[in-house]
């Protein structure tokens, strides 16, 4: 993901910061300065730190959970408004789904649990609500936050835990598309109220109303292309028509193309028609100003790009491609040689098409 960085690997799985976690912070420190000084400053940074350390353990609760049906978590990213877990897939039976969405706030329930039960007497249940008062025991508080992250991600909006709760209820009688599409309005409308009340209160609940409804939007729009690419083959929405570069062509030809065509991603092919990698318009103008015209584009372009064969399954493209993170699919035939491409601006444009016309599908319209 752009702008995070790797701290650790955990089981397999990546664990991951996003630079805005790491501006987070120094607000935290330089707000709690101002009010306290470096005594405060140092409180309040330790307290996100061990916060975000418990949403880290929330999140494996779903890894976790999730490989027991088999499914992979190439990577978990922190955010300053809570983590997310990168799931290969999302398990499409509902009662799989509803155990790995219960995963995560069990976690957070257990370390709210044992944090009270280890301080007892010590605590007043009057604080575990007073998050930001320093005058408070840490631990006291931080229970306090485990169970205000319970409640929060149990809200039945996407991205939330409680949005895919919704969903898997829904999906045990009405199915999983319609239940996603249900689930989604639901949590747009929850984002529509939220970021009212963030306009008479405090702004930050706008942000966080705008994550929730383009969450809720994506996660209905993947569900919509899942079902209609379901049983379809990868031949039917690749790119058949474009140019290609050779192993020899410079950045100078790589110009030329991009000026008579208007693609934005340049297969390199060899002469057996075998795909080498990828040179995408951004990679050329940068390599343009750092290497100059005369550079090989082998030199520059995208390698290791992941295919597949124009007869496999429509959904295992799109499940390829979003979990490799690449510019392009190459779409292969028997011998190996390339004869299409599948790209994420493709694939956006399909979707277009199949919001305006629902009876559209790739390549042929359903009967009615």
């Amino acid at each position: 993901m752009l702008w995070s960085f790797r701290i650790g690997t955990i089981a397999g799985t990546a664990v991951r910061i996003h630079v805005t976690f790491l501006l987070f912070l120094v607000w935290i420190g330089v707000v709690q300065y101002q009010v306290g000084g470096a005594s405060a400053a140092r409180d309040g940074i330790l307290f996100i730190v061990l916060l975000f350390l418990c949403v880290v353990l929330h999140e494996f609760g779903h890894v976790i959970a999730a490989r027991r049906y088999g499914v992979r978590t190439p990577d978990v990213t922190l955010f300053p408004i809570g983590g997310v877990a990168s799931l290969e897939r999302i398990p499409e039976k509902p009662r799989e789904e509803l155990v790995v969405a219960l995963a995560g706030p069990a976690v957070n329930v257990v370390i709210a649990l044992a944090l009270v039960l280890a301080l007892g007497a010590a605590v007043d249940p009057s604080d575990l609500a007073r998050l930001e008062d320093p005058r408070v025991n840490l631990l006291v508080r931080l229970a306090g936050a485990n169970i205000m992250l319970v409640v929060f991600n149990l809200i039945p909006a996407f991205p939330m835990d409680g949005g895919r709760v919704l969903r898997a209820l829904l999906a045990m009688r009405l199915g999983f598309s319609r239940a996603t599409q249900l689930a989604a309005s639901i949590g747009q409308g929850f984002a529509f109220v939220l970021g009212f009340i963030g306009l008479l209160t405090n702004p930050l609940l706008i942000f966080i109303a705008i994550f929730v409804y383009l969450a809720a939007s994506s996660e209905a729009q993947h569900v919509a292309f899942r079902e209609v690419a379901r049983g379809l083959p990868t031949g039917e929405a690749m790119i058949v028509s474009f140019e290609a570069l050779s192993p020899a062509s410079t950045l100078d030809d790589a110009v030329e193309t991009m000026i008579r065509t208007s693609q934005k991603e340049f297969p390199v092919v060899d002469g057996g028609g075998r795909l080498r990698g990828v040179l995408t318009r951004d990679r050329l103008v940068l390599a343009l100003r750092d290497h100059g015209p005369e550079a090989p584009v082998l030199d520059v372009m995208v390698g290791d790009i992941p295919t597949i064969h124009h007869r496999q399954p429509l959904d295992e493209a799109v499940r390829i491609l979003t979990s490799a993170k690449a510019p392009a699919l190459g779409v292969l035939d028997g011998e190996g040689r390339l004869v299409g491409l599948l790209t994420p601006e493709n694939l956006g444009e399909m979707m277009l098409v199949q919001s305006a016309r629902p009876d559209w599908h790739f390549g042929r319209r359903s009967r009615t």
